[in-house]
């Protein structure tokens, strides 16, 4: 296993829903003394705010992650970027969105050359129906007015800039498995979290040692990020790495 003292994830839903898993994997494969440094939400966005009901969200390049990134002491680190494809639906073009993945990459590569980028399901995306993808839009984002063609024709386009990104600055680019998913196209099936975050974040001999209990999953669930808006009205949390039960320090943004 490689030496990795601090995680830093980004992304949206996936990376949220399986956040339970991201941790006792990062902890069983690094330790009890793992720092994990996460930008993430449901509908969130790479690059403006995004609201999800009553609560709003700033864009991930906005957050106060990576103010705190500058002022911690350097650590072997590991990074994923993941969920890039919200900003396709809010009706950013191709070019915008893979800009703010290059944006996260570039911040991301003066704390580590160990960044992992995820790709978008897009076979998942290829077998949808026409029903089926006005249900999902209409449920994930209900402001859409994209149709299915447009929509695979941009997630196309931004799975062939990742791949160009990868190679071009040297990073690990992660095909996901699209036997992850089931009816739901986009958001992995709870039953695989722990086995796709292994894989996502290269720790496949990670065991259940570092396994969260379900108090300490609760806990993860109902953590404030350090800046949201509920009903127009701002809730700023300090983030100052809270301490797990079992191991590990938690930063949300």
């Amino acid at each position: 296993m490689a030496d990795i003292a601090r995680l830093v994830a980004l992304g949206a839903s996936n990376l949220t829903r399986g956040f339970w898993s991201v941790v006792s994997v990062s902890r069983a494969a690094w330790g009890p003394g793992i720092q994990v440094l996460a930008a993430l939400g449901r509908g969130r966005s790479y690059g403006v705010p995004s609201r999800l009901v009553v609560r709003r969200l700033p864009g991930i390049l906005e957050s106060g992650l990576w103010r705190t990134l500058e002022t911690l002491p350097k650590l072997p680190t590991r990074a994923v970027v993941t969920d890039v494809g919200n900003d396709i639906l809010y009706g950013f073009s191709p070019g915008r969105t893979l800009a703010w993945v290059e944006d996260a990459l570039d911040r991301l590569q003066y704390v580590t050359q160990g960044i992992i980028l995820t790709d978008l399901p897009l076979a998942n995306i290829r077998r949808l129906s026409h029903t089926r993808y006005l249900v999902c839009r209409s449920v994930v984002v209900p402001s859409c007015r994209l149709s299915l063609a447009q929509v695979l024709k941009r997630v196309e386009a931004v799975n062939a800039g990742l791949a160009a990104l990868a190679t071009t600055r040297g990073i690990k680019l992660f095909r996901l498995d699209p036997t992850w998913y089931g009816l739901d196209p986009m958001h992995i099936r709870r039953s695989y979290w722990q086995r796709a975050w292994q894989a996502i974040l290269d720790a496949p001999g990670a065991s259940d040692r570092g396994h969260c209990s379900l108090m300490e999953g609760l806990q993860l669930s109902f953590l404030a990020p350090e800046r949201r808006w509920i009903l127009g009205v701002e809730q700023f949390t300090p983030q100052s790495g809270m301490l797990l039960p079992s191991g590990g320090q938690i930063w949300l943004y």
